[in-house]
Formats: C-alpha cells, sequence, structure tokens
C-alpha cells in the first residue's frame, strides 16, 4: 500500500513536469513568434522610411534638373536677348550713319551745286571782259567797236555787282545758299532751300526788281 502511494506521488511529479516544460516551450514559441513579428514590423517600417526618403530625393532631383534647366533656358532667352539688342543697336547705328551721310551728301552736293555754278558764271564774266577789252586795247579796233566795248564792259561790271548786292540781301532773309544768273531782261534765282514761301518769294523777287531794274513778271525763282 506504502508502495502504491509513492508511486502515485511520482506519476504527479512527472505530470506536473511535463506541463510546465509544455507551458514553456509555448510561452518561449509565443514571445519568439511576436519578436519575429516585431523584427518583421520594424524591418517594413525602415523600408517604408528609406522608399520614402528615395522619393523625396528623386523629386528634390528632378526639381533641382528642372531649376537647372529654366536657369539654363532663361540665360539662354537673356543671352538672345541681348544678343538681338546689339544686332539691333548696331542695326540702328548703322542706319543712323546711313542717314547722316545721305544728309551729308545731299548737303555736300547742295554746296558742290552753288559753288561750282558762281566758279562757272564768274569765269564766264572774267572770259567776256577779257574778250571786250582786247577789243577796247586793239590798234586795228574802229572807234564805234571801242564804244561799244566800253558799253559792254561797264553794263558786266553793273551785272556782277548788282548779283552780289542781292545775293547778301537775300542770305539776310534766312537764305544761306543762293545764285542768280542773268539772260538779257530774263532773270533766274535759284536757292538753296527744300521749299519756300509765297511771302519769301515776293521779298526775294522785290530784291532783284530793286536792284537789277528788272520787271516782276521776268523773275524766275527755284529751289535747289
Amino acid at each position: 500500500m506504502k508502495l502504491f502511494k509513492k508511486n502515485q506521488v511520482i506519476i504527479y511529479v512527472i505530470v506536473l513536469m511535463l506541463m510546465t516544460a509544455g507551458y514553456l516551450n509555448y510561452t518561449t514559441n509565443t514571445n519568439k513568434q511576436a519578436s519575429l513579428e516585431t523584427a518583421m514590423q520594424i524591418e517594413a517600417s525602415d523600408d517604408m522610411q528609406l522608399a520614402d526618403i528615395g522619393d523625396a530625393t528623386l523629386v528634390n532631383s528632378n526639381d533641382v534638373v528642372e531649376e537647372k534647366k529654366e536657369s539654363t533656358e532663361n540665360l539662354d532667352t537673356n543671352i538672345n536677348t541681348s544678343s538681338n539688342s546689339n544686332i539691333n543697336n548696331e542695326v540702328n547705328i548703322q542706319d543712323t550713319k546711313k542717314d547722316d551721310e545721305t544728309v551729308q551728301t545731299n548737303s555736300n552736293n547742295g554746296n558742290d551745286y552753288f559753288a561750282k555754278s558762281k566758279l562757272e558764271r564768274d569765269t564766264m564774266y572774267s572770259q567776256m571782259l577779257e574778250t571786250y577789252e582786247k577789243v577796247l586795247n586793239s590798234s586795228n579796233s574802229l572807234e564805234t567797236q571801242k564804244q561799244v566795248a566800253t558799253q559792254e564792259i561797264q553794263k558786266i561790271n553793273e551785272t556782277k555787282n548788282s548779283i552780289m548786292i542781292c545775293e547778301n540781301l537775300i542770305k539776310t532773309k534766312g537764305f544761306e545758299k543762293s545764285i542768280i544768273f542773268v539772260n538779257g531782261d530774263s532773270v533766274s534765282v535759284i536757292i538753296g532751300a527744300i521749299e519756300i514761301k509765297q511771302e519769301e518769294v515776293a521779298q526775294v523777287q522785290n530784291i532783284i526788281s530793286r536792284e537789277m531794274k528788272k520787271e516782276v513778271e521776268n523773275i524766275h525763282i527755284a529751289t535747289k
């Protein structure tokens, strides 16, 4: 009877040990599974953070690329604008130079015309005076020829003097350039101006009529 009870106690102890071992095994597996899940969650969280950082870097890189692209485009635009502005300025300067050269050329042509025409006119009068003086001083000339030569010399000198006076008076009216041609009773006046007003025409006609004793209808005025 005592032996039976002793064996029964041993059995209880073994059962208790088995139950304890099972409980400890269950608890360990549960902790391992929980630790594994926690580790997986942490790893997944780290992957998400890495993914987020990668995306942010990519966006920033694109922004930098776009910003650099826009800066390059703006720089190219500014260079092109500056280049076009310089080209336009050069074209404008060249056009201005051409206009100035054209004005200068026209001015020179006008001055050349008046200077050349006066020289030719004075040369003609000098040649006429020289011819009449030869007649006057020639021993072979008749007395009547000498009288005519004397009258013509006087007339030429009077015409030259009247022309000089008239051109100076016309200058006082604001016309720097003018030239007068006399052909018998007809007088032609060329004024260096783009246009001349009607009252200015009347003033020039009055000067010519008074100083050269010519009729107004025989005085012809033009511009050059």
